[in-house]
């Protein structure tokens, strides 16, 4: 059994690592290893932020004609959802940096 991998996230629609052990415990090529395969990922996220910035585009084009009070809370949580999700994702974007910098020291 490996001691990382990466995970599907529905939510978010990317593969994200899991890793069993303090980063510092892996041995460095496991490390290369790791963010090889991370940055692969990582290179799809824009992609995610254009598809998630698309429908939040597209519901407040629906939010800003809709009457019905209940389908405009609706609309909104979506909005907000989607929203969450792309904070999310620029997270998991910047997660790189931080792993790089780790594997210098």
């Amino acid at each position: 059994m490996s001691a990382f991998r990466f995970d599907w996230n529905e939510r978010l629609r990317i593969r994200i690592p899991v890793l069993e052990m303090e980063w510092e415990q892996y041995a460095a090529n496991v490390q290369l290893a790791i963010v090889e395969q991370w940055e692969i990922i990582r290179g799809t996220i824009p992609d995610r932020v254009m598809e998630f910035e698309q429908l939040i585009n597209k519901k407040q084009a629906e939010l800003f004609e809709e009457e019905c009070f209940e389908q405009s809370c609706i609309l909104n949580y979506e909005i907000a959802d989607y929203a969450s999700r792309i904070n999310d994702l620029h997270i998991w974007y910047r997660i790189d940096q931080q792993l790089e910098s780790r594997r210098h020291s």
